[in-house]
């Protein structure tokens, strides 16, 4: 004897109304910023020199001998995300 199984029921709302991480009550992503948006109208002396054996926060501003002025975009415990004029860089900091 074999049963018919019924097919499961849906809460009605299809899966194109979720949004891309499938999270449908998700806030919408903020748009990111500009290199020129954060760091454009900033004087020299509010940017920090870069070193190897300093510690950054996330949103810190930073000048590196080579890349430039940057604004810390990511902190790790010890790697962080810059934001260059020419791009993202993932240098190191904090050595403890």
């Amino acid at each position: 004897m074999s049963m018919k199984r019924s097919k499961p029921r849906s809460s009605g709302k299809s899966q194109d109304s979720q949004s891309e991480d499938g999270d449908y009550f998700a806030k919408p992503k903020a748009p990111e910023k500009s290199w020129e948006e954060l760091t454009g109208n900033k004087p020299d002396d509010a940017f920090t020199p870069y070193a190897l054996t300093s510690r950054f926060d996330k949103g810190q501003l930073v000048t590196h001998p080579k890349f430039g002025k940057g604004v810390v975009t990511f902190v790790e415990a010890n790697r962080v995300e810059i934001l260059f004029q020419d791009g993202t860089k993932k240098l190191g900091h904090g050595a403890s």
